[in-house]
């Protein structure tokens, strides 16, 4: 009976001690952290503005910054190419619709007689900003490491990226008037239900 008392007791100063142990307590330690950052996420989803408006704030320090080093301009180049991928997959919708041709699925309407179907974009509001505050923290980051700063002419990187962008958004543009969908929710005609039911009550008879 001794015997197995200490072997029980011995075990559990074992699990203690493991469950103590450096590792566990940084396993923890990151666990509650991330759980943290989620949960602080998950309830600035709703603040579309307060969101954009810390992410063009981030973005200005970032200008601040490279403006006052002078500098790592192949790290701001490679911060543009990546915005304007980031772009793309806003205004893209979720499926295209070249694709959705060849198939039986439901497709965007492109005729004013086809049936509504909401614009459902490839990258979603939220994942967009969030991947433009990355974006510009990594790249803010990478200003304090000289072996990002990679001497080059920057104008010529300004102009092969104005370039790029000009081509880009021309064929988004020609993409959407094709196809007759528009990535933005401001302007189009809405419905609400007083209008509806002082319509009804407008039309019934006397």
């Amino acid at each position: 009976m001794d015997s197995g008392a200490a072997g029980v007791g011995l075990a559990a100063e074992e699990i203690s001690s493991s469950s103590s142990s450096p590792a566990a307590a940084l396993s923890r330690w990151s666990f509650n952290v991330t759980r943290r950052y989620q949960h602080f996420l998950d309830k600035s989803t709703p603040h579309v503005l307060n969101r954009w408006i810390a992410c063009f704030a981030v973005a200005f320090v970032y200008l601040v910054r490279v403006y006052f080093v002078q500098g790592f301009y192949i790290v701001s180049y490679g911060l543009g190419i990546y915005i304007l991928n980031l772009l793309i997959g806003f205004l893209s919708p979720q499926v295209d619709p070249e694709i959705q041709d060849l198939s039986d699925g439901p497709s965007l309407p492109t005729r004013g007689s086809d049936e509504f179907r909401p614009f459902v974009r490839r990258l979603p509001e939220f994942k967009f900003w969030y991947s433009l505050i990355k974006a510009f923290c990594i790249a803010f980051v990478m200003t304090f490491f000289s072996a990002f700063d990679v001497p080059v002419f920057w104008p010529i990187l300004l102009f092969y990226w104005i370039v790029l962008f000009v081509m880009t958004m021309r064929r988004q543009i020609t993409h959407m008037i094709k196809y007759r969908y528009v990535p933005f929710s401001f302007g189009k005609q809405r419905y609400d239900r007083k209008r509806g039911s002082s319509a009804d009550s407008t039309s019934l008879p006397s």
